[in-house]
């Protein structure tokens, strides 16, 4: 049975870490850790509890932190992180996995490395940035940017990337070759007689459902969609949402067909959650009907945001529900989203959060 709970939280100026136990009513906060570095994304290996903080900027340069004790103590590396000569620097890591003894690094500009020895040297997966379309990439606002990096649980050689402004790109060999897979999503910032091409959409989050290995759901620049072939072909969602934009989406971890958004008012309205008012909104039928939860969250005067990776569930029964904002609040759900309450505030800006239940 579980004992704890932890809530991995990446933010502006380092990585926290809230805890509480199995009935997570009450919480406590550690942190600030990495020495205040930028922190794109903190996750964990479930197997081992190892912690992992991928970040850095133009000024740092990138790194990979990582702690074997809960956080108590952090080490970091960098060896192996960069293109070949002529290429432009790494500025930063944005996303990480892990799988089967490997971890795996998105960065910027946008790329993919892998590990093999816990994160002490990296390896460039070259494939994805020597595909053709490369030179048509293009910086969304946050940059040129790999921030969605989904490995196959059941296959690691099968891997899925979400690029801003690039598109979904998948690899069925470990990552040497890969392919767009963008058919049916829009890029409405193109010429009419473009909207739909075969790569350069704006990807914001993409994220793989469980138990269904080819399901996967897309929150894009340009709308909400479902995949239920790995990507090949992808189908609008959005009708009963308050509007096509927004950035995280989280699944359920046992229910295919649950998933949580924050949808926000648009890409040039401010891009904050509509009327000031907070709500994620959940499926039950993988995005056939969509419904906002409320309860206990700001309704008033809330002109806030939520990133791309700052919403998450964990494995209990019912799941747990979190979410970071922009202005450093950090919720959370005990009954799948039914109700909220704020675990901690006056964090800086929060740009993931992440989750790990221990059994001991």
């Amino acid at each position: 049975m579980a004992e704890r709970v932890l809530v991995l939280v990446g933010t502006k100026k380092g990585a926290f870490i809230a805890e509480s136990d199995a009935a997570r009513r009450g919480w406590s906060l550690r942190g600030p850790f990495c020495e205040a570095w930028p922190i794109n994304h903190v996750i964990a290996e479930p197997a081992t509890g190892r912690i992992l903080a991928g970040g850095g900027n133009e000024w740092f340069g990138p790194a990979v932190w990582a702690s074997d004790d809960l956080g108590a103590t952090w080490t970091h590396s960098s060896a192996g992180m960069a293109y070949g000569e002529g290429e432009p620097p790494i500025r930063a890591v944005w996303s990480l996995a892990a799988a089967n003894g490997h971890l795996y690094a998105g960065v910027e500009p946008a790329g993919l490395f892998r590990s093999a020895d816990r994160g002490e040297t990296w390896t460039h997966l070259g494939g994805l940035r020597d595909h053709p379309s490369r030179p048509s990439w293009h910086p969304g606002a946050g940059g040129l940017i790999l921030h969605s990096l989904v490995i196959d649980a059941a296959d690691e050689r099968r891997i899925w990337v979400g690029i801003s402004a690039g598109g979904v790109f998948h690899s069925a060999d470990g990552g040497a070759t890969w392919e767009p897979r963008n058919r049916g999503t829009r890029a409405d910032f193109n010429p009419e007689d473009q909207r739909y091409p075969e790569h350069g959409q704006c990807v914001h989050c993409l994220v793989q459902a469980p138990g269904v290995a080819d399901r996967l759901y897309q929150q894009n620049h340009c709308g909400m969609y479902r995949s239920d072939d790995g990507g090949r072909s992808w189908q609008s969602i959005e009708a009963g949402l308050p509007s096509s934009f927004g950035f995280p989406a989280a699944a359920h971890p046992r229910d295919a067909d649950t998933l949580y958004l924050v949808p926000l008012n648009g890409d040039s309205a401010g891009r904050y959650v509509p009327d000031g008012r907070v709500a994620v909104w959940r499926t039950r039928d993988g995005g056939r009907s969509w419904q906002d939860l409320r309860a206990g969250l700001p309704q008033r005067n809330a002109y806030l945001n939520v990133l791309r990776q700052a919403l998450a569930t964990d494995r209990l029964a019912p799941a747990g529900v979190y979410f970071g904002t922009g202005t450093g609040a950090l919720y959370a759900s005990a009954d799948e989203g039914d109700t909220w309450a704020c675990i901690a505030q006056h964090l800086p800006a929060i740009t993931s959060v992440e989750t790990l239940v221990l059994d001991r």
